[in-house]
């Protein structure tokens, strides 16, 4: 029996990287999945791919009035859903001396802010027993430079969701982390201008990674299922690190 069978969720940054290839991953085991992006070329590029059981919103989370169209909408053609996963992110490197204001500002309101907000909006949609799962990332555990600001972002996350947790514990609703490594997917690409600078960065992971490669998108969705399905029914405030050791080796 499919693990997802009859499942409503909702997916942000669902268009591309990790965010799809959960989307793929929920359809192939019996859920109904909304994905939201800021493209609507590459949302229609997303629900081509998925072929089923898929709605699109296109929208910003770091816009509230986009999260109630969003959830409007979810609640309009489902009445309620069972999982979310807030995985739309953003990522630009800047060291210390090179971070501004408005790069500060944008990490946090979409990274941060349009995270809490999400989980914010979607609670009293979600089923009791349903499942919160946030994709922060192993950056908030080490300390690398030229990742300041994203990398507090995720460390809130992780904060929120042990919070979000205790708070929502009576509704028994579980809420967790992943904590994915270096991931094969355009946000590395996305933070270069050529090519040739992003598989230089990509090296430089695999020597850092104990398993010796960075990872697949197709497995942080496989631990994204994990986490929202009931083979994680006992586990809530927790943090799933997936990253090849390299936060915890």
């Amino acid at each position: 029996m499919p693990k997802l069978d009859g499942k409503i969720a909702v997916i942000t940054g669902g268009s591309s990287g990790i965010g799809l290839a959960a989307a793929k991953t929920f359809v192939d085991e019996g859920a109904y999945v909304f994905i939201t992006g800021r493209r609507q070329s590459e949302l229609d590029k997303a629900k081509a791919a998925i072929g089923r059981n898929v709605s699109t919103v296109r929208g910003d989370v770091a816009l509230l009035d986009d999260l109630d169209r969003l959830f409007a909408q979810v609640k309009a053609e489902k009445g309620s859903l069972d999982i979310l996963v807030v995985s739309a992110g953003f990522v630009e490197r800047a060291t210390l001396a090179e971070v501004t204001p408005e790069h500060f500002d944008k990490t946090f309101a979409i990274n941060a802010r349009g995270a809490f907000f999400t989980v914010q909006k979607a609670a009293p949609l979600i089923r009791d027993g349903g499942s919160i799962v946030l994709v922060s990332s192993g950056v908030h555990l080490k300390g690398i430079p030229m990742y300041q600001s994203y990398g507090a972002t995720k460390a809130a996350l992780r904060f929120w969701a042990r919070s979000m947790a205790a708070e929502l514990k009576d509704r028994g609703i579980r809420v967790n982390t992943l904590s994915p490594g270096a991931i094969d997917t355009p946000i590395i690409d996305g933070q270069f201008k050529t090519k040739e600078e992003a598989d230089t960065l990509k090296e430089m992971f695999k020597q850092m990674t104990p398993l010796g490669r960075i990872g697949r998108a197709e497995e942080m969705a496989k631990a994204i299922l994990f986490l929202g399905s009931d083979d994680s029914s006992y586990t809530t405030g927790a943090d799933l690190a997936a990253d090849g050791g390299i936060t915890q080796i």
